[in-house]
């Protein structure tokens, strides 16, 4: 539901979704790319459109530009593919590269919520109306992509955001293949390498094998898996929970982004209970169940309503000390 104005990113607040532009300029081109212009019907925020499928500030398939614009790297049916996406006057232009260039453009405007409807949602509460105003480019993204979403979000279970950042980022990068086109970026490997990777490089990253064991398994049905997409939301996250290792929590990340599920809330989240919780109610030690009952008047929305909660900024102080990170490669 994987970023929030905030001091330092947490797993909850990238999910919040803004990105802010990141470091590093992509090389020239070589060539031109494959060229799209779509004009959307309404306000668009790439940064809170797109913020969600990036996996921290190094993410190698991610880039979010000074210019504005957003660079993504996928591995698609069709093939490898990077895209570069930016916004200028009322429209967004999108350019691709590769052998998946075709297959992203053809789904550019799904990718920046065509298939959303913002309009369904009835704020209910002032805090998400006032968010709502302020924020009138957020739509949700869907990429029709499930293993992309899929993989990191398993890498997230049970750890810190810096954890799982860093074990997605060394992997990508190790067993991952050059981005097509100019960007100096990855596409993540394929299923049939994410299975070859030997037990020692999981650790080395500091994935423990609980974790490796669930990708591993995922990978194996990944053809399975990715049908999904043609799936309802729900009966995606059925699908995917099929896999050992992978629960209510993983399939709703997944779906969330994968299908712009705008009703599939996370639960068995750490933080997300009490930040809805303190937002709504003023209460910080909401479990699961509390959250649920805050959020039922957005039945069919409650996705977008979470969104908008992370969005306002309004959580909680912290009580504990920051959780530690553990490297278990150092073990």
């Amino acid at each position: 539901m994987a970023g929030r104005f905030a001091p330092r990113p947490t797993r909850t607040t990238v999910r919040g979704g803004h990105v802010a532009v990141g470091a590093g300029v992509p090389r020239q081109a070589a060539g031109p790319g494959r060229v799209r212009d779509w004009v959307p019907d309404g306000p668009l925020d790439l940064g809170l459109v797109l913020g969600p499928l990036r996996r921290g500030p190094a993410d190698p398939t991610f880039r979010a530009m000074p210019d504005g614009s957003v660079w993504r790297a996928s591995r698609t049916p069709a093939g490898p593919g990077t895209l570069r996406v930016c916004a200028y006057g009322g429209g967004v232009r999108g350019e691709a590269w590769g052998p998946g260039a075709g297959w992203l453009l053809e789904r550019l405007p799904e990718l920046l919520g065509a298939a959303d409807d913002p309009s369904a949602f009835v704020p209910r509460h002032r805090l998400l109306a006032m968010t709502r105003h302020r924020r009138p480019g957020l739509r949700l993204t869907r990429s029709g992509l499930v293993l992309e979403s899929l993989i990191p979000s398993i890498l997230e279970q049970k750890v810190t955001t810096d954890e799982a950042y860093r074990a997605w980022r060394l992997l990508v990068r190790k067993y991952g293949e050059p981005a097509p086109g100019p960007g100096r970026m990855y596409v993540m490997p394929a299923p049939r390498t994410w299975a070859l990777i030997p037990s020692w490089e999981w650790h080395r990253a500091g994935v423990d094998n609980k974790r490796a064991s669930t990708i591993l398994r995922a990978v194996r049905v990944a053809a399975r898996l990715e049908e999904a997409v043609g799936m309802e939301p729900g009966a995606a996250r059925a699908r995917l929970e099929v896999v050992p290792g992978i629960g209510p929590w993983t399939s709703a990340e997944t779906v969330q982004r994968s299908h712009g599920a705008a009703d599939e809330v996370t639960v068995g989240d750490l933080h997300l209970p009490g930040i809805v919780g303190w937002a709504l109610a003023g209460d910080r030690d909401a479990d699961d169940s509390v959250m649920l009952e805050l959020l039922e008047p957005y039945a069919g929305q409650r996705h977008r309503a979470a969104r908008l909660i992370l969005l306002s900024g309004r959580v909680p102080g912290r009580r504990a000390p920051k959780m530690p990170r553990w490297d278990i490669g150092q073990f």
